[in-house]
């Protein structure tokens, strides 16, 4: 299967494109967003990676070619290190990702990266033989180490880096402070808020939201392009924060450290070779 039957992409405007991967049938198919700059194009998550992301932007005819009629630079920023996110990153020679999570990318650490897949996800094979139980996520060389307050110049807009920790303990969102858009990852999507994964931290995910509320209240977010599931904005982005803040309870922080330990079980069966 060649990257351009895999991919399919819906251009939102503003130089934005909402691309997925069409044949993972699964909850945790990751939004994967495009953006494009005057001076740089920017992919925001990358996929399980079964397929050439950057093949499927040069096929597609995603990348507008600079003044020069070369192709600006593509970089690709992963929102956390989840497999989901970052099977893809191995295709892009420019890749950024948060300072806490740069050494499980580095070393291909498929138990942060928690990765789980099953064949029956997968509803077209992208090669014949291909089985979910070989897949992982590979090791790869950041180019680029990630801290709150950093700024990625695209030329024409700037994206924010804001750390929110919670669900990863390198989970980002990047935001376009000038169109009050918020690219948020697994951070808040319209969905139940994970955080009984390893590395997941309650308290972290409790400051973070509070940071979303104060984005809201301050009229700095409009639109969500999350990491999963439909784009939503700033009245529904309240809701979904102010709920996990109110829900964090002590029967919450029980019952969250059983499913915790019961996934760190299972992760580290099915990635044995991988030290923590």
């Amino acid at each position: 299967m060649s990257a351009l039957e895999w991919f399919a992409h819906k251009p939102l405007g503003g130089g934005i494109f909402w691309i997925q991967e069409r044949f993972y049938e699964s909850g945790n198919r990751a939004n994967i967003w495009l953006v494009r700059g005057s001076q740089r194009d920017v992919v925001i998550d990358a996929g399980l990676g079964l397929r050439s992301l950057p093949d499927y932007l040069r096929a597609a005819g995603l990348l507008a070619p600079a003044d020069d009629a070369e192709p600006r630079p593509l970089l690709a920023v992963a929102t956390h290190v989840h497999f989901d996110h970052s099977g893809g990153l191995q295709h892009f020679e420019e890749v950024a990702v948060h300072r806490a999570e740069a050494a499980a990318l580095l070393r291909g650490d498929n138990y942060e990266a928690v990765t789980w897949l099953s064949d029956s996800e997968v509803a077209r094979p992208p090669r014949p033989g291909w089985r979910a139980r070989h897949f992982r996520v590979p090791p790869v060389r950041p180019s680029r180490l990630l801290q709150e307050g950093d700024e990625i110049s695209l030329g024409d807009r700037q994206l924010t880096v804001m750390h929110m920790p919670g669900h990863s303990r390198g989970s980002i969102c990047l935001h376009d402070k000038e169109r009050k858009i918020l690219f948020s990852g697994d951070v808040v999507y319209d969905g139940s808020m994970i955080d009984w994964l390893p590395y997941s931290k309650i308290s972290d995910y409790v400051a973070s939201c509070h940071r979303l509320l104060e984005l809201v209240d301050s009229g700095l977010v409009e639109k969500v392009l999350p990491g999963h599931f439909n784009i939503f904005g700033a009245e529904r982005l309240y809701r979904l924060a102010s709920n996990y803040i109110s829900q964090a309870g002590l029967c919450h922080k029980v019952s969250t450290c059983a499913m915790k330990s019961i996934a760190s079980i299972a992760l580290r069966i099915t990635n044995p070779r991988v030290t923590s």
